[in-house]
């Protein structure tokens, strides 16, 4: 997979103990990385970073993002080969709560690993997570494309946006000569997938509900997003990198990694769909205070596809499948939480052989 391009090499991962953390986390054990992992404390349980185990097989660095000192020491001491940046505030509703945080966090974080890296000795490859929210959201049709205004309604989209234009500064400022390190963006539809508890996100409201045998409470029914499965942009950030550290004539710039346009749909579809694996109600409760969402967003994911060969894999009923399995197997049956993860990043991979994706080729 992506050509032992991890194997052996030492990585480092900010938010390594969020959701896409842990799944990076342990797709890059398995691709033979040695991988040092930089976060604040781990939330409680259920925690998908303590159910996998990963404190006891990486390197695990307790620190916070908005402290420079302390991602410097840390980034430092680890030596990277490659450098993977999602720790955030990742919700929008509280960004609403928390503005001042989520800005300090989103952007000063971003910043403070621009800084360091720039004054590595020995230059890294590097990806920066930020997120589709990062756009000027129009709410029109149009798949919004890796060159369209930075934007934001929202305090969590515009921290988004904000964290984008950083990283273009310091690249176009401070990463143009040679031997300095390459750096890239990368935005991601709506992912889903086992483990995620987080608040205020569909797929964990239904399985809170279903586990407790209540209605699942659906405040937009009618909202549409880029829906994926955590190992779609997750296969796009590793080939980024990877392609990265190859030295290819790649133009490390910003990429949307998100699903085919069919893949779009609204929420009401998303739950029909996982009570199709696990049977219950639903029930429509609209919030007319709530503070303001978008409603209608896409990924044009063109450069993606030209750039790096890089292709979806699942489509969306095949991951509303997998992540409903993955909760009813570890959550309800009492599945091994690590081996029932691994076991689906094999089972993507090996999809994604069939299709003949360039990444999981020899």
């Amino acid at each position: 997979m992506f050509w032992n391009r991890y194997r052996g090499k030492k990585v480092f991962v900010t938010g390594h103990t969020g959701f896409k953390g842990s799944w990076l986390s342990e797709w890059l054990i398995a691709l033979g990385a040695e991988v040092t992992g930089f976060s604040d404390i781990v939330k409680p349980e259920p925690s998908l970073f303590r159910a996998l185990r990963l404190e006891s097989r990486i390197h695990h660095v307790i620190g916070d993002v908005r402290d420079f000192s302390a991602v410097a020491a840390a980034i430092r001491a680890s030596e990277p080969d490659f450098v993977f940046h999602l720790a955030a505030q990742p919700i929008v509703r509280l960004s609403y709560l928390r503005p001042a945080e989520t800005f300090h966090t989103n952007v000063l974080g971003t910043v403070h690993v621009l800084e360091t890296i720039r004054a590595l000795p020995r230059p890294p490859a590097a990806v920066f997570i930020t997120s589709d929210k990062c756009y000027e959201n129009r709410e029109w049709v149009d798949s919004y494309r890796e060159e369209d205004p930075m934007g934001g309604h929202d305090p969590y989209s515009a921290s988004k946006g904000s964290a984008e234009l950083a990283i273009h500064s310091w690249r176009r400022s401070f990463f143009q000569t040679p031997g300095a390190p390459r750096i890239a963006s990368a935005r991601a539809g709506n992912v889903i997938g086992g483990g995620d508890w987080s608040e205020y996100r569909i797929l964990p409201d239904c399985i809170r509900a279903l586990l407790q045998d209540k209605e699942i409470i659906v405040r937009s029914p009618e909202a549409i997003r880029p829906w994926q499965h955590v190992l779609e942009p997750l296969s796009g950030y590793l080939l980024l990198g990877a392609t990265l550290a190859n030295g290819a004539s790649l133009p490390a710039h910003a990429y949307n990694f998100g699903p085919e346009i069919y893949s779009n749909r609204n929420v009401r579809a998303v739950v029909t769909e996982v009570l199709k694996h696990w049977p219950g109600k639903w029930k429509e409760e609209r919030e007319p205070s709530a503070p303001h969402e978008s409603y209608l967003l896409n990924l044009a994911i063109d450069k993606a596809v030209h750039y790096l060969k890089w292709r979806p894999v699942w489509s969306f009923e095949r991951a509303i499948e997998a992540t409903t399995n993955w909760y009813r197997c570890v959550e309800y049956r009492h599945a091994d939480a690590g081996g029932y993860t691994r076991a689906d990043v094999e089972r993507y991979c090996a999809d994604a052989q069939k299709l003949g994706v360039l990444w999981a080729q020899s």
